[in-house]
């Protein structure tokens, strides 16, 4: 045990050792969580020992004084470890991706017509298809929603010609207005998104509350997030860098 841990466990706090070996089920949970949104044939014991490595990294890098308790900071790390492994193994086919960025194009240019949130009817008539192909469309892109809200990479899908960057962002004004964006979302998106992020419910559990079907709390989930996705473009191209 390094003296570092030592010094912790002196003052009251548990040990590096402690941390890991204490906090362990939330890499489960949180891998299991991102497991839902992704295609068949993606093993979560994978997902759960990139988890583990996060979290091997937070107990290591974490100080008390960091302002936020041990589980909130594990969290975030468990779950950037996982997305950039799923990110470096480029799992999402590009013919979904061009589907993602399609939806979220769509919805970015009705809102900006119609100066509020757009619906699943002006979306679909935007996209040229029907309203039971715009919901098969959202079940289908689902896999490009995942994401941590912790992590602004995620919010745009740039085509091969969008320069986004992201680094100059400073990480309070992003959340804020991200925060913001949450606020405005439609009120059962809102609920979704809450339920989802913030409360960890899985997808049925989600329905349960909503006394919807599972694949209807897929569609919500995914246009939540395209929605969420084009408004930060929009604020972000609007930025003077």
């Amino acid at each position: 045990m390094n003296n570092t841990a030592k010094t912790y466990e002196a003052d009251g706090c548990p040990s590096r050792d402690a941390l890991f070996q204490d906090n362990l089920p939330l890499v489960k949970i949180i891998a299991h969580h991102i497991s839902v949104r992704l295609p068949p044939g993606k093993s979560v014991d994978d997902l759960i020992q990139v988890g583990m490595i996060g979290l091997l990294e937070a107990s290591r890098i974490y100080e008390p004084n960091m302002g936020a308790v041990f589980k909130s900071y594990a969290s975030i790390r468990i779950r950037g470890a996982i997305l950039d492994e799923l990110r470096r193994q480029s799992w999402m086919p590009r013919s979904i991706q061009q589907k993602s960025r399609a939806l979220s194009k769509a919805i970015h240019k009705v809102e900006n017509e119609l100066g509020r949130s757009a619906t699943d009817s002006e979306i679909a008539a935007e996209m040229d298809i029907s309203l039971e192909e715009y919901r098969i469309t959202l079940e289908s892109v689902a896999g490009c929603t995942v994401f941590s809200l912790d992590d602004d990479k995620t919010f745009v899908e740039p085509s091969n010609n969008e320069n986004i960057p992201f680094n100059d962002i400073q990480s309070a004004s992003t959340k804020e207005k991200l925060a913001e964006i949450i606020d405005n979302l439609p009120e059962q998106e809102r609920l979704v998104v809450a339920l989802y992020y913030d409360k960890g419910l899985n997808l049925r559990e989600i329905g349960e509350v909503l006394d919807v079907s599972e694949s209807r709390v897929c569609q919500i989930h995914s246009q939540a997030t395209s929605r969420m996705r084009s408004r930060m473009r929009d604020w972000i191209s609007h930025e003077d860098y």
